[in-house]
């Protein structure tokens, strides 16, 4: 197959020069060069129609060519070394054990507002700051039990946390569909690199869900509540509910008496312990939030409040992601932790200082420009890809509302070869990972993560609302720090490619068939 180019604006994942493939790449390399162009494509093929089969899909808000879309996959995975997951771990977990020790702190005795670390009026004029969580007791004192940090690389290779998800992050269902469609598209690539599982994530949240559980059953009622069906990340709802074998709910569905939530059922009203919510704050319950809401309960605070039902994430969770909140994570885990970060922010101004204010005006076309309440690319100002023109209409509204802007020097995230079909060959594009955190009693990552990648040449934005794809990310063993080294230093007789179609080939021929038939 063709060599993959190779740019020295970035730090590229894969490539150490334009010759050099890293040593924990070298055999996935070899063995895809030995596939050919004409099988790798019958093979990527292959696993589109499976997923598009599997109704593995996300909704694009807006998008007038149709509003549902398969998530593309590239099918060259990322590999992450085991030195390097255990360094990213050490750090997610230091900052998520901070980031809800500031919640239950802003939530209760606000110690660290009357320090004045983080200041008073950044918190209080934020909408997602939520004063009906004042006096509610949380279990174990977790409001984000499923989080969902993105980090990117530098130009230097360091990672860097871009942000953190604490509401809904979305995603997790696509790491669980990439693993399985690579572990049956290349089974004998995961026996040579001894990649760590991912599966077990769905058994892991469904335990920790149970864990906060308020009465003490055996088998506590579990519910997922959806938006619906018109929700960019349905199908994620339908797979988690289905996968941990508990019920998926809307609003519709539940209700509140005596302060508890019970789900109408086929055989009478039965009482809910645990809430996985996928609703923002705003929508939850009509009688705390927005009184327009008709995709919550009403009355559901009143339960949370009386202690019948625990949420998972808690409400007001939002805050601490906040994007004007988030310089002051590195502050967070000083103050509570007396540590120093482990993994470092990217530098970022908010437009709620004077003194940044000033320079992001007077620096725009160098800076991406974010509003504090969007996410999934919405929003943005990428100021070295737009015109004078574009720069001044946003700088717009930045002066009109400083304090909803943040900004951010403009980042070259690392590369790593996708494949495109229209040349036959891997081009270098921009990725980064969001890995999923549960926090509960212990705080659990499942290895690797989504990563995302940014497929629109050039581009250096990975979501998929915003044409991104995603691919497989592979974090090795620790004893195959070793192997891989074993590997660079000497002749690698390497079995020949699959030989037989794999699993999901069959399945999907089969079903194309049957479509067909139909």
């Amino acid at each position: 197959m063709t060599a993959v180019s190779f740019t020295h604006q970035a730090f590229n994942e894969v490539y150490s020069t334009p010759e050099n493939v890293r040593g924990h790449y070298h055999v996935l390399m070899d063995q895809l060069s030995k596939l050919g162009v004409q099988e790798f494509e019958r093979r990527a093929g292959l696993s589109d129609l499976s997923f598009r089969n599997q109704g593995i899909t996300f909704t694009v808000y807006g998008d007038a060519q149709g509003t549902e879309r398969t998530i593309p996959f590239d099918m060259l995975p990322r590999i992450i070394l085991a030195q390097e997951w255990d360094t990213l771990e050490r750090g997610l977990k230091q900052r998520v054990k901070a980031i809800n020790m500031f919640l239950q702190d802003l939530y209760g005795p606000q110690k660290i507002l009357k320090d004045r670390k983080i200041p008073y009026d950044l918190i209080h004029s934020s909408p997602n700051f939520r004063r009906e969580m004042f006096g509610i007791q949380v279990p174990y004192g977790v409001y984000t039990h499923v989080v969902g940090s993105d980090l990117i690389r530098d130009e230097q290779g360091q990672y860097r946390v871009l942000e953190d998800n604490l509401r809904c992050p979305s995603g997790v269902s696509y790491v669980l569909a990439n693993r399985t469609a690579m572990t049956r598209i290349f089974p004998r690539l995961f026996s040579q690199y001894r990649v760590r599982p991912v599966q077990h994530y769905t058994t892991a949240l469904l335990e920790l869900l149970r864990s906060l559980s308020l009465r003490h059953l055996e088998e506590p009622t579990i519910v997922v509540l959806s938006p619906g069906i018109y929700n960019s990340a349905y199908f994620e709802h339908a797979f988690l509910a289905q996968q941990m074998g508990v019920e998926l709910v809307e609003g519709r569905d539940l209700f509140v008496s005596e302060s508890k939530v019970f789900m109408r059922t086929t055989h009478g009203r039965k009482q809910v312990d645990v809430i996985y919510r996928r609703i923002d704050d705003d929508f939850l319950d009509p009688a705390a939030f927005r009184p327009d809401s008709a995709l919550g309960v009403a009355g559901l605070m009143q339960a949370v409040r009386a202690g019948n039902v625990a949420l998972a994430n808690a409400p007001g969770a939002g805050i601490a992601d906040d994007k004007a909140v988030y310089p002051y994570v590195p502050e967070m885990i000083r103050y509570y932790l007396s540590e120093e970060p482990i993994l470092e922010n990217v530098q970022t101004y908010s437009g709620a200082k004077n003194q940044d204010l000033v320079y992001m005006l007077e620096h725009a076309h160098e800076l991406v420009f974010k509003p504090v309440g969007e996410s999934g690319g919405y929003g943005m100002l990428i100021g070295p890809q737009s015109s004078k023109q574009e720069v001044q209409d946003y700088l717009q509204k930045v002066r009109a509302n400083p304090r909803n802007f943040i900004a951010q020097p403009t980042i070259s995230l690392s590369v790593h070869p996708s494949y495109y079909k229209d040349t036959g060959n891997f081009e270098p594009c921009h990725i980064d990972l969001r890995p999923f955190i549960l926090v509960g009693q212990e705080t659990t990552l499942i290895p690797g993560g989504l990563t995302r990648v940014a497929l629109k040449r050039g581009s250096l934005v990975v979501n998929s609302s915003q044409g991104g794809g995603s691919k497989d990310t592979w974090v090795l063993e620790d004893d195959d720090v070793l192997y891989q080294q074993n590997l660079m230093e000497t002749p690698v007789n390497l079995p020949e490619f699959e030989e037989h179609q794999p699993d999901l080939a069959l399945e999907a021929i089969k079903m194309a068939q049957e479509a067909q038939q139909q």
